[in-house]
């Protein structure tokens, strides 16, 4: 069986995965791990690929899951890289978020304000269902922190233009985190937002398995 690489986004960790069906593969979970001062996207790709085994392998990507993945698939070949709910490079990161790198409003803001999820936060991604908030509520109270401010000024510095072989990008069209307007993707899913992987777990996965079966 093929095995599969899940990056989680910002925030997140291996349960955001939970309600898809991945009995059509192996799945292997990266974990994060806290950045190291002065760290850069490429330097901390590196260091989180230690715990890709495979020579070629097939990874899937969520939000800024998915931009640590092409940063990855900028130091070793893959067989497919899937995004989910991600951008390709800079220019599908919309400018008022890249316009952090000149108006840094983000450093003012507090890792325990990142790590609490409020109606905000949960509009921002698409989460609606209690059982979902309960579960996102808990993944971002847990997170690291130090991790999240980090992450946030990657996503904003972020100036990747490196074209990369066998990506499919799928990306829902009522993301309001990541708008559609804004991406060139591959699948399009219909009302899709951020974490649709939650709650259009059935639509996603069988979407993936095709995709593998494909390779």
């Amino acid at each position: 069986m093929q095995n599969v690489y899940f990056i989680s986004g910002m925030g997140a960790d291996k349960r955001v995965f939970q309600f898809l069906d991945l009995g059509f593969c192996n799945p292997i979970f990266i974990e994060w791990t806290s950045p190291l001062p002065g760290e850069t996207i490429s330097q901390y790709a590196a260091r989180l690929r230690h715990q890709i085994t495979d020579k070629e392998p097939v990874i899937v990507g969520l939000s800024f899951g998915g931009m640590i993945a092409i940063e990855i698939a900028k130091q070793i070949p893959v067989k497919k890289l899937i995004l989910l709910s991600s951008a390709k490079s800079e220019k599908e990161i919309p400018y008022y978020i890249r316009g952090l790198r000149y108006l840094p409003l983000h450093k003012l803001v507090t890792s325990s304000f990142l790590r609490w999820a409020n109606q905000y936060a949960y509009r921002l991604m698409g989460i609606a269902g209690r059982s979902d908030k309960i579960i996102v509520a808990d993944m971002f109270r847990e997170a690291d922190g130090r991790l999240l401010l980090w992450a946030v000024h990657q996503i904003a510095h972020w100036k990747n233009n490196v074209a990369i072989d066998n990506v499919v990008h799928i990306h829902g069209t009522a993301d309001i985190l990541l708008p559609y307007r804004f991406i060139l993707a591959d699948h399009t899913i219909e009302g899709g937002e951020h974490l649709m992987l939650m709650n259009q777990a059935d639509t996603i996965s069988e979407l993936l398995k095709r995709i593998l079966e494909e390779i």
